[in-house]
């Protein structure tokens, strides 16, 4: 019985600390009567552990979790004066992660930044910046995109080359770049590379094979003439 009791008070109890919980719009509403900064600052700090964030990306998670909008502008002008948040500071670091750890065509950063908030101008001077960095070339991104595009197309060259027909595999190169957001000319430059240096590898392979071919028949030509000549006298 005492067992049986005490089981059912747990439950009841379980029950209660279940029924207390908040809603999200109650939290909501539990944060919009927040009056003190430091509490959004809090938020806003924490909200920056996980990696860097523009200020965009901020301003919008801390309204969303029902701040103040002069308590959150405050969290952000404080931030940025720490140097926490600096959106032109973000989005170099965004694209060169992208750049070396997932390439992307420049057409891709500018949409990807372009949702994070950050502003045109400031987006427009870093990738002119790359831009110039990587010399001129083919496409709107110059030579730093045509790079981008040939080291993606090697990431997924396995699966590229189960394709037997070179004008498919040249088509779904394309494809790929394409989708993540290189300009037609890069797409056009770069599949037509990958097509034509398999081609020449494969040449390259026939050729060395014929060779070792041929010395190996040369070789066995070589053996039999010397047994013939070790034969009976």
């Amino acid at each position: 019985m005492t067992d049986s009791s005490g089981g059912w008070h747990r439950a009841r109890s379980g029950r209660g600390a279940r029924s207390e919980r908040l809603s999200p719009a109650e939290r909501r509403e539990r944060r919009a009567a927040i009056d003190d900064p430091a509490v959004v600052l809090e938020a806003a700090a924490r909200f920056l552990e996980v990696r860097a964030r523009s200020v965009a990306e901020v301003r919008r998670r801390l309204g969303q979790a029902g701040y103040r909008r002069d308590l959150v502008e405050s969290a952000i002008a404080r931030l940025t004066e720490l140097g926490m948040l600096d959106d032109a500071t973000f989005a170099r670091t965004w694209i060169e992660s992208r750049d070396r750890a997932r390439p992307r065509g420049e057409i891709a950063l500018r949409r990807e930044l372009a949702l994070k908030g950050v502003d045109r101008a400031v987006v427009d001077e870093l990738l002119d910046e790359r831009r110039d960095a990587g010399g001129t070339g083919a496409g709107t991104g110059g030579a730093v995109d045509l790079a981008a595009a040939e080291r993606l197309l090697a990431r997924h060259a396995r699966a590229l080359a189960r394709e037997a027909d070179p004008r498919s595999r040249r088509r779904r190169a394309y494809a790929l770049l394409a989708r993540n957001g290189f300009d037609p000319e890069t797409c056009a430059a770069a599949s037509a590379r990958m097509v034509e240096a398999a081609d020449e590898a494969t040449s390259e392979n026939a050729t060395a094979d014929e060779a070792t071919s041929e010395n190996a028949t040369a070789d066995e030509d070589a053996g039999d003439e010397d047994g013939a000549e070790a034969g009976p006298q």
